[in-house]
């Protein structure tokens, strides 16, 4: 009975825990965590029946979608995949795990947020951190040494989710890449103006793509007296800049990576540095810089990079700007990050997490990143050759809570299927020709439903139409198949027209192309 007492007690405080967090208002992943305690205590004592209580919750950082967040999911999905293929890309898929080994010490100091799964078989390994290490992989593997390749998939993270702002340990990455030996910044040009396209067309706000180079940040480094063993730490460090100021920037480097006062200064200096094809110049002319053979080569192709996104009309958005960094470490030449400029307002139902999100809003960072990584595939070749590459990896599940609020936040329905008429009836004992009509419909290639009951009422086949979005009605009663005929009614408008049998599937394609 000891242990009894003992276990009630517990859950009583457990209970007061939770109690507290919800007057607090902390986040749903806090207090779903400590309810989820609470019920494995609860199901520790059992009920009168002595059964075991499930805890019915989706694991930390992960979430299901219902048919209204799918359907915004897939309207995001073709507008990037069709802008992927009309550049001309094929798609490929990989195994969801990789071997341990072949993910090891591409991430710099992200490493620590790549998953392990259990020994299997004989074989360490992890689940995919993203989806461009498995393609370097897969193009060593296979000696390809050219493709211009798509990739959706899911990828996985141990991180801390931060769910409203889009962070989860589970989401899907978009990844369009280019890999060969072509002239400098053409394909590199392309994959910036494909994010421009995306996130035009997404209708998501005002945005900015910020380009810089791998090689000008190391000549950076390098001019301002960063030993070469700290360019990766210091780079990662450098890379927080857009979520702390660059006084916690520059503590993080002389406090906690031992960066003498004077070099973080010199640093601070470049990294204020935004512009155009008119700072490459003006850097090209920088007196120490400029002797740099690394920054030198980066400076070249910016301003290289420049005039080619003048040609596809995207340089209103984007910025050369030398404080972004992105701190994986397969990049070796340009990189860039698009940016929304505004922060997203938060629906009514969704509790804003204390993650540093913005009173009121959801501040949602970057929604695409990107960069050259020639080296990345040489490591992979027995022979160390190399396949120069470039791409893109665009946002979704940042790109989806947008969508998601703005749906939220807006008066339109969204429409979760495709349904283009119900076939119904007005009278009794027509089942079997309503079921007639619905496989002819269906064998035609039109999206059709039909209520499963033998004599449904007809205001109740209208208000699923009302409630579906379904914008036709195919009306059967015993006139209309006495004279060869569909009454064909308009959800909307009300309006009903009689349509002979035989014209009914071009009349309906007409109406809902």
């Amino acid at each position: 009975m000891a242990d009894k007492a003992q276990l009630q007690e517990a859950i009583k405080t457990q209970g007061e825990v939770v109690r507290k967090l919800k007057s607090e208002k902390a986040s749903k992943e806090e207090i779903d965590e400590e309810v989820a305690k609470l019920l494995q205590l609860k199901a520790q004592l059992g009920g009168d029946e002595g059964k075991h209580v499930f805890v019915l919750k989706t694991a930390k950082g992960t979430r299901d979608y219902n048919p209204k967040q799918m359907a915004i999911r897939e309207k995001v999905f073709n507008i990037i995949i069709s802008s992927f293929k009309r550049h001309g890309a094929e798609t490929i898929d990989t195994p969801v795990f990789e071997l341990k080994e072949t993910l090891t010490g591409k991430y710099g100091e992200d490493s620590k947020l790549i998953y392990d799964l259990k020994d299997q078989g004989g074989e360490l390994l992890s689940l995919r951190y993203d989806l461009t290490v498995p393609f370097a992989r897969y193009l060593a593997m296979n000696k390809i040494t050219n493709i211009k390749r798509y990739h959706i998939a899911k990828v996985y993270r141990r991180d801390n989710p931060a769910m409203t702002r889009g962070r989860y340990r589970e989401f899907y990455q978009c990844d369009f890449d280019i890999a060969g030996q072509y002239d400098a910044m053409i394909p590199d040009a392309e994959c910036l103006k494909i994010v421009y396209e995306i996130l035009n067309e997404l209708d998501l706000g005002d945005f900015r793509i910020k380009v810089n180079d791998r090689r000008i940040l190391d000549g950076m480094f390098a001019v301002c007296g960063v030993p070469d063993e700290k360019f990766r730490t210091i780079c990662s460090t450098v890379d927080k800049l857009d979520k702390m100021a660059w006084e916690d920037v520059k503590k993080e480097m002389v406090n906690e990576k031992g960066l003498p006062e004077d070099v973080a200064d010199q640093i601070g200096e470049y990294v204020s540095m935004q512009g155009g094809q008119d700072l490459a110049e003006r850097l090209l002319q920088d007196p120490k810089l400029s002797q740099n053979k690394q920054a030198y080569a980066g400076l070249t192709d910016m301003k290289l990079l420049f005039s080619y996104l003048e040609l596809f009309q995207v340089t209103d958005k984007v910025v050369f700007d030398l404080s972004l960094a992105r701190g994986l470490d397969y990049y070796t030449g340009v990189i860039y990050e698009a940016i929304l400029s505004q922060t997203i307002p938060a629906p009514v139902s969704t509790p804003t997490e204390q993650d540093g999100a913005d009173e009121g809003g959801v501040s949602v960072g970057s929604v695409a990143g990107g960069g050259r990584y020639d080296g990345l595939v040489g490591m992979f070749d027995p022979k160390g050759r190399k396949v120069p590459c470039v791409g893109v990896s665009i946002g979704i599940e940042r790109i989806f809570s947008i969508m998601e609020q703005k749906a939220e936040l807006s008066s339109e329905k969204v429409r979760t299927t495709e349904t283009q008429v119900l076939v119904a009836s007005a009278q009794k004992n027509l089942l079997e020709e309503r079921l007639k009509l619905t496989n002819e419909l269906w064998n035609a290639g039109i999206k059709a439903e039909v209520l499963y009951k033998k004599n449904p009422k007809l205001l109740s086949q209208l208000q699923h139409c009302e409630e579906t979005g379904i914008p036709l009605v195919a009306i059967l009663g015993e006139q209309e198949l006495k004279n060869g005929v569909v009454k064909l009614r308009n959800v909307a408008s009300r309006e009903e027209v009689d349509v002979p049998r035989a014209d009914l599937m071009d009349e309906i394609k007409k109406r809902t192309l």
